[in-house]
């Protein structure tokens, strides 16, 4: 697919322009509004395809649960090995949808590594996700920065106190997540991994709070996010902080969405396996 039509959307997915300019601009750039609403199911997320881990699968327990969290009730996807062993704790934030079937299958892939995992969903004060992709989008503009983020901190402290923890904990986060996995490894000094996917990055005054081990990917088209790479990077050396920074050349935005139409195979796969061997590095030694 052209390039130009991927960054449009990604512009769109990122709230910078509404779905009637996206359309508008989609279809100048496909040759006509026919075209464009054809190019539509191509370019939306295709979650029920790219399921790797079933809800039901057979090594696994899977549930939906609700911690206590700033604003009440956080629902989350909650998944854990079978057997009664302690294990480190995983946190794994959606993009700026809210949480959706693929999150809860990465939550699930992630869980299957060894770890217990929550993907809590951070529209819950607001109800919870609507199956309507846009009606989340538009949800997520709403959520109080603050709150959320408190609510996520709270993920931690679940973590770190279930009866099956180790009381280690990391996060993962992807997009709008990566961004509030680096607030959460700014704001818990009890977080020992984070591994932010494109995420936006913290104030350079806000990284010497950084206690936790950091891996972060990037993608080599991403120019909106590339942008705050220089600045962040001289923060986490002059404060510091333990961290890697892998840059994925050729692949856009959102490339580890196996649901997407800019998901990049080869950078997604190589991810992947830098992030559970991260994980199990610092969250199982």
């Amino acid at each position: 697919m052209d390039q130009k039509i991927i960054d449009l959307h990604d512009d769109y997915s990122n709230g910078l322009l509404d779905r009637r300019e996206f359309i508008k601009k989609l279809a100048f750039l496909a040759g006509g509004t026919a075209a464009a609403i054809a190019l539509l199911p191509l370019i939306e997320n295709k979650y029920a395809q790219a399921q790797v881990v079933p809800k039901d699968d057979s090594r696994l327990y899977v549930e939906n649960i609700k911690y206590p969290g700033e604003t009440g009730d956080v629902l989350a996807h909650f998944a854990r090995p079978k057997g009664d062993k302690k294990l480190p704790g995983v946190i794994v934030i959606h993009e700026n949808r809210g949480l959706n079937p693929h999150t809860e299958d990465v939550a699930r892939r992630v869980a299957l590594e060894g770890f217990l995992v929550i993907a809590p969903n951070a529209l819950s004060p607001l109800g919870g996700t609507p199956e309507d992709t846009n009606e989340a989008r538009a949800l997520m503009r709403k959520l109080d920065r603050e709150s959320n983020l408190k609510n996520y901190l709270a993920a931690v402290k679940y973590l770190k106190t279930h009866p099956q923890s180790t009381g280690k904990v990391g996060c993962t986060g992807f997009c709008w997540g990566g961004g509030v996995t680096n607030q959460v490894a700014v704001n818990s000094p009890d977080l020992k991994a984070a591994v932010p996917f494109y995420g936006r990055q913290p104030a350079s005054e806000d990284v010497p709070k950084i206690k936790a081990s950091l891996l972060l990917h990037y993608a080599g088209l991403d120019e909106r996010i590339n942008k705050g790479i220089p600045e962040f990077e001289a923060a986490l050396k002059k404060a510091s902080v333990d961290y890697k920074i892998f840059i994925y050349e050729g692949a856009g935005h959102a490339f580890f969405n196996d649901t997407s139409s800019r998901y990049h195979e080869e950078a997604a796969k190589l991810a992947w396996e830098r992030t559970i061997a991260f994980f199990k590095q610092k969250l199982k030694t």
